[in-house]
């Protein structure tokens, strides 16, 4: 468990608290790159406890500010967005996409470019990659160099979907790093969906107790979900997992890939962007069903009616006697999104009673906790040195004979025989 003492310091995300400090030394996925449409609404962004928005202008360049106009403190999401740029409905003041203020109507008009030369509007650095605009609000003057992921060349077919959880951050990145809940919570939706799913279900659920194997990297660490089979061979779920919050889930060579970036957006909500995509070719339908269950908005894949703890999340208990094992009807995200949201919006980390499946979330806490030590000493954190290829990082589930050190495998070249004998 941690002390009280720790979780405020790894849950709180305001600006000048330490987790807040160190978040803010990172790139940021915001929105989805087909919600902002040229000359379209601007789409507000709450992000680290701050107001922003985000549009798109004309020639189709993106901007990013903060929310309220510097005159009076409307809100630019309510801008008008025209000739590259967003004029405020108030006064009719407008700013161009780097923050430089080009017009006040409201001004003489002998006076006006003076006047808009010291007008004060934060904006701050964008990229757009993987279908998603990121964004760096970190004060440093130049931004980091940005992760080359390879979710960040996805193909055309890929899928990206949000959720806005009523959660903190720390509980949806350290659902994700839990393994050993896919073959309890998971074991109903993950079945009869497609071929990797079947394979995931029947091993996680033939031994629901895997044992972790770490190897700490320097963008976070290397970890396997290991599951004896009783046959002499292994099922070994090998994650990535890249901090501050990024957890590459595992899937069968040449079957579609899963990375869940579970981003603050204040110290009770957070947003789990779901990268659903295949580095093998098309993603398969089957894969695309299992992905959207429920909701099609992709902006927000939880915001059909999930209840809440007046109704228990609409859970089914008439399913669960049935057979369905949580009785939270829908896809996987759903019942994960659930159970975080149901701790709280922020769990009190100091009355937990862990057991030996929670290896990697104390892991994981320690790693945050010396990060933080070491970034009030001035240190950047997890890779920002440059010394990681992130375009390399790629989770993999195979089935190993236990004589075969997982290790060893290349997830981006599995030896075809072991993956043939996992087949």
């Amino acid at each position: 468990m941690l002390s009280r003492e720790e979780n405020e310091r790894l849950t709180r995300v305001g600006a000048g608290t330490p987790m807040g400090e160190l978040m803010r030394e990172f790139w940021h996925p915001v929105a989805r790159s087909a919600a902002l449409e040229a000359d379209g609404a601007p789409k507000r962004v709450r992000l680290l406890g701050e107001n922003f928005v985000a549009f798109r202008a004309t020639d189709g360049r993106v901007g990013f500010f903060q929310e309220n106009c510097p005159h009076r403190g409307v809100s630019l999401a309510l801008a008008r967005n025209e000739e590259n740029g967003l004029r405020c409905i108030f006064h009719g003041w407008k700013f161009d996409i780097s923050g430089t203020c080009t017009d006040t109507p409201t001004e003489p008009a002998e006076r006006r470019a003076e006047f808009c030369k010291r007008v004060p509007l934060r904006h701050y650095p964008v990229r757009e990659a993987g279908s998603m605009v990121w964004v760096y609000i970190g004060r440093r003057a130049a931004p980091p160099k940005f992760f080359d992921f390879e979710f960040h060349r996805p193909p055309a077919d890929a899928l990206v979907r949000c959720g806005i959880v009523h959660g903190n951050w720390l509980q949806g990145f350290e659902g994700q790093l839990d393994s050993a809940h896919i073959g309890m919570l998971h074991r109903s939706s993950t079945a009869n969906v497609g071929q990797a799913t079947n394979r995931l279900n029947r091993f996680a659920t033939t031994n629901t107790a895997p044992r972790f194997e770490i190897v700490e990297k320097p963008y976070g660490f290397r970890e396997a979900a290991l599951r004896d089979l009783g046959d002499g061979s292994v099922y070994a779920r090998i994650r990535e997992v890249v901090f501050p919050y990024y957890s590459f889930i595992p899937g069968d060579d040449g079957q579609p890939r899963l990375v869940v970036v579970v981003v603050p957006i204040d110290d009770e909500w957070s947003a789990h962007w779901y990268y659903y995509m295949n580095p093998f070719g098309p993603v398969p339908d089957w894969y695309k069903r299992w992905a959207v269950i429920g909701t099609t908005d992709d902006d927000d894949d939880y915001s059909a009616d999930k209840g809440g703890v007046a109704n228990i999340w609409h859970q089914n208990r008439d399913a669960m006697k049935a057979g369905h094992w949580s009785g939270i009807l829908g896809n996987f995200t759903y019942e994960d999104f659930i159970v975080e949201e149901s701790m709280g919006a922020i769990v009190d980390r100091s009355q937990e009673f862990l057991g030996s499946s929670d290896a990697v979330i104390g892991r994981a806490r320690r790693m945050l906790l010396a990060a933080l030590k070491e970034h009030e000493q001035g240190k950047l954190p997890f890779g920002l040195d440059g010394s990681a290829d992130y375009s390399a990082i790629r989770a993999l589930s195979i089935r190993l004979p236990k004589t075969l050190n997982w290790e060893e495998i290349d997830p981006r070249d599995p030896p075809q025989e072991v993956v043939e004998a996992a087949e």
